[in-house]
């Protein structure tokens, strides 16, 4: 059954990430899909040399107007977030909405590999533990996840004690269901996944193919939802955006340009 969806993420220009990235998997998927952007932003930060404009005053005009016509969404789905008031904002709107029976998705996009992202402050991880503290899942990536639990980042990967350790860090935070993604669990690549419907921890090891395409976190999170949408459980879920997303990845892998993210709407039949 389709679900309506709100998407709260910025808009690159140029470049699959981020809402370009994930609009036309949740549409392909059947979901109508909306979005509000909490920043528009010239083109993916891998390219080094990038603008960005802030919308936080536009969104703090938006949610009055969609309150007075009555819009409401089945889930939310948020990402970047500019700033603390930003998050603030956006974390008040999440919190009445899913009061009213909305699933909220948060993906606390700051950072990969040990390091903030290009543009992303430290004050970044404070508004991110603002919307952590309204979601129903969330799924950082290992980096993310050390961030938001005051975790020093160790390259070499974890253990799967030291895992479950973080997945309980972040639910003190408020997360009921977590997954951390691109983590290193006993020398395996994998996804850390805890289920509060079930109670059950669980580890997805992957193969990982040596190559870097920006957005897809938020290809991996648009596939994952459109399933969890349909009421398929987490860790079925988690297991077949995994696969999806390896595909893709695969069918790409010797693309030129890289910086722009991968080409979705040409590969859409192969999820």
């Amino acid at each position: 059954m389709a679900k309506q969806i709100l998407l709260i993420n910025d808009l690159a220009g140029y470049g699959k990430v981020a809402t370009a990235a994930m609009l036309p998997i949740l549409s392909y998927f059947g979901h109508p899909t909306y979005n509000l952007p909490t920043a528009l932003v010239s083109n993916t930060l891998d390219y080094g040399k990038f603008n960005i404009l802030d919308t936080t005053d536009y969104i703090q005009g938006v949610f009055p107007v969609w309150a007075e016509l009555g819009f409401s969404f089945d889930a939310i789905a948020t990402g970047f977030i500019t700033t603390e008031r930003q998050a603030r904002i956006v974390a008040d709107y999440c919190r009445e909405q899913a009061e009213k029976g909305t699933v909220i998705y948060v993906d606390p996009i700051m950072g990969d590999d040990g390091k903030l992202y290009n543009g992303v402050t430290p004050e970044a991880v404070n508004s991110m533990r603002q919307m952590v503290a309204v979601a129903h899942l969330i799924f950082p990536n290992l980096t993310e996840a050390c961030y938001l639990t005051e975790t020093p980042y160790q390259p070499q990967g974890i253990s799967w004690k030291e895992a479950r350790g973080m997945v309980d860090k972040l639910r003190k935070i408020g997360a009921k269901s977590v997954l951390i993604t691109s983590t290193r669990v006993d020398g395996q690549t994998s996804v850390v996944g805890y289920n509060h419907l079930t109670g059950e921890y669980f580890l997805l090891p992957y193969e990982e193919i040596p190559v870097h395409f920006p957005g897809t976190g938020d290809t991996f999170s648009a596939i994952l939802i459109a399933h969890h949408l349909n009421g398929e459980p987490l860790k079925i879920c988690t297991r077949k955006a995994m696969d999806a997303l390896y595909t893709l990845i695969d069918l790409n892998k010797d693309n030129e340009d890289k910086n722009r993210g991968i080409p979705l709407e040409q590969y859409l039949g192969k999820l």
